[in-house]
């Protein structure tokens, strides 16, 4: 679950205690083309206030209206399709032709955002259980990821910690880098125990900056399957202190900036500080994807869309992965 959503949980909760009947509406299943996948949410309340999105505005007047006029999920919820023909998916809107179910949520005690909210605060995966024909909602612990799933009788989502970001340095590579990052909905710590780095961090919105020394650092974050690090020094004293932690842990990327000979002299180096074979293999390096990219917001854009592709389990190859004979990497002021 990421930072909008949390706040649409927030705001639902806020709305609920001043008075307010709200209904969450939750995308279960695209056909064709889709502005938002399965899994986004948005809350309408009873005078028409809305936050969240399901279609990027293509159906949402609709609904509001239906909603308002009590003619969905008045009491218990129920599931609507948009865009069955295409005379419907040409009057809201949608993309060629994409259709859109969503299930309707009339909230209240029984739904159980608080408890929710609790458990993604605390970094705990919880699978939120919702059953059609009563409105009972469960909660239970997951390891799933974002699996959703809708049979028509119950609705099953998976809600959990926001991405995390660790980098290392914090350069003016590090400043596009977290911009980014942030953007993309995660949540950055730079880590660089140099004070003459640490000018101009205050106060940025989404980021953390740490002084701590960078392999204690890692160790404390206690790195999950939701955490990315990357490494931007160029500092052998710095980098190599996270990386020989950061391989360690179940963290979904780590990476370190450079070019293929700073970073083989790298591998070598890491196999002196108790970094496995294995472990080496995961190293991304020279890290993000080979756009040709050679100012620090090119190679940060690099960098993000190496770690979104890995995230999402896109098959690396080809020359976007191929950095043999190219030393752009380390062509960059940092």
């Amino acid at each position: 679950m990421n930072s909008m959503d949390v706040e649409v949980i927030r705001s639902a909760m806020d709305w609920m205690n001043r008075g307010h009947r709200v209904v969450l509406g939750t995308v279960v299943r695209t056909w064709g083309s889709s502005p938002r996948p399965p899994g986004s949410l948005m809350i309408i309340r009873d005078d028409g206030q809305v936050a969240g999105s399901l279609s990027g505005g293509c159906i949402e007047d609709d609904l509001i209206e239906r909603v308002k006029r009590g003619e969905l999920a008045q009491r218990l919820p129920q599931s609507t399709t948009y865009g069955v023909t295409a005379d419907e998916a040409q009057r809201f809107g949608l993309p060629c032709g994409g259709t859109v179910q969503i299930v309707l949520e009339p909230l209240g005690p029984q739904s159980l955002l608080r408890e929710l909210l609790s458990a993604i605060e605390e970094h705990r995966v919880v699978r939120r259980r919702l059953e059609m024909a009563t409105g009972l909602v469960s909660l239970q612990p997951s390891s799933d990821g974002d699996r959703l799933q809708f049979d028509g009788q119950t609705l099953e989502t998976v809600h959990g910690p926001r991405l995390r970001l660790l980098i290392i340095g914090a350069g003016q590579l590090s400043r596009y880098l977290a911009a980014m990052a942030v953007m993309l909905d995660y949540r950055v710590t730079v880590c660089d125990p140099r004070e003459e780095y640490h000018e101009g961090w205050a106060g940025m919105e989404g980021v953390t900056l740490s002084r701590m020394m960078p392999d204690d650092l890692v160790l404390a974050m206690n790195l999950d399957p939701h955490s990315a690090v990357v490494a931007v020094t160029h500092d052998p004293k710095l980098d190599d202190l996270a990386l020989m932690e950061a391989l360690k842990t179940p963290a979904f990327y780590v990476g370190a900036l450079g070019s293929r000979r700073n970073n083989d002299a790298r591998r070598r180096r890491l196999l002196d500080f108790d970094v496995s074979a294995a472990e080496l293999e995961r190293l991304r390096g020279p890290v993000g994807l080979n756009l040709g990219g050679r100012t620090p917001p090119e190679i940060a854009l690099a960098i993000v869309a190496e770690m979104t592709a890995v995230r999402r389990g896109v098959a690396l190859e080809g020359r976007l992965a191929d950095w043999s004979g190219s030393e752009s990497a380390c062509r960059v002021s940092v």
